[in-house]
């Protein structure tokens, strides 16, 4: 997941998680729920609009799919660098605050899914004993999240792990001991701070922090309680997985988007 705050009221909710909402997910459906006309040169004020109405049911993967219909192409077809210039533009309305710290950046990597790992929740533990020395009673929790925290579900080989702490603008006292790990912050915005591996190790963790009983900390503890209970919600997430890490091989933020309306049925299935 990628957005904190909770679903637009206009999201609508399935009884399950597919054909209830199958249309509410496509694209032209919700530009005509919203009144908007989709033949406006600019792509962005149309996405933008959009936004406003559907809140998160609007993804950066609908911007690249605007812009890309303009031209007779498929979303994934619109070359990379415009894609991630597009992006860069849809994360400062979706996330305000929000900025990638110089000198973070890491060489492109291929999105690869595979099976469930057992070894992923012993991977886990050693980061967080590393973190919990390193922060004391800084950290609140430390929680094994995302799709490496569900057993049996398919996932792209990096231990998520969310960190809650009393003040996130208080930088000072998290993102030092993190760089003693070889942690390094990549981007923070108004409710998160993002911590990876410097550029020269391998990326095996991602470590996300946020506000203890904040609703970011809430949804993503939520969702990974969801998929460990119900094995038809995680059959239908992998499956979603492994076809958006074809499609979006190459685009790691098309990837975690592509999956937004699906996360988005099951918190609200998973509410009710």
């Amino acid at each position: 997941m990628s957005d904190s705050v909770a679903a637009s009221s206009e999201a609508r909710s399935p009884s399950r998680h597919a054909s209830a909402t199958a249309a509410w997910h496509d694209l032209d459906v919700r530009l005509a729920a919203a009144g908007i006309d989709d033949d406006a040169d600019d792509a962005f004020a149309t996405w933008r609009r959009l936004r406003a109405v559907v809140g998160r049911r609007a993804t950066v993967v609908d911007l690249y799919a605007l812009v890309a219909r303009q031209r007779g192409l498929a979303a994934s077809d619109l070359p990379l660098p415009e894609r991630r210039q597009l992006a860069e533009q849809a994360f400062a309305v979706m996330y305000p605050g929000f900025e990638t710290t110089p000198g973070s950046d890491r060489a492109p990597e291929a999105v690869e899914v595979v099976p469930y790992d057992p070894a992923w929740a012993a991977r886990f533990e050693r980061w967080r004993e590393r973190l919990a020395t390193e922060l004391r009673d800084v950290a609140v929790r430390i929680e094994h999240v995302g799709s490496t925290a569900v057993p049996g579900l398919d996932a792209k080989p990096v231990i998520d792990i969310q960190v809650s702490v009393r003040d996130l603008a208080r930088e000072e006292l998290y993102v030092p001991p993190m760089e003693a790990l070889n942690l390094q912050l990549r981007s923070r915005d108004a409710e998160h701070r993002f911590l990876r591996p410097s550029a020269w190790l391998p990326r095996d963790v991602h470590v996300h922090v946020c506000v203890v009983d904040s609703a970011w900390e809430r949804e993503h503890l939520l969702f990974r309680d969801h998929l460990r209970a119900d094995s038809q919600a995680r059959d239908e997430y992998a499956a979603l997985k492994r076809e958006a890490a074809t499609t979006w091989r190459d685009d790691r933020v098309g990837y975690t988007e592509a999956k937004t309306a699906l996360i988005l049925d099951m918190l609200d299935a998973a509410t009710k």
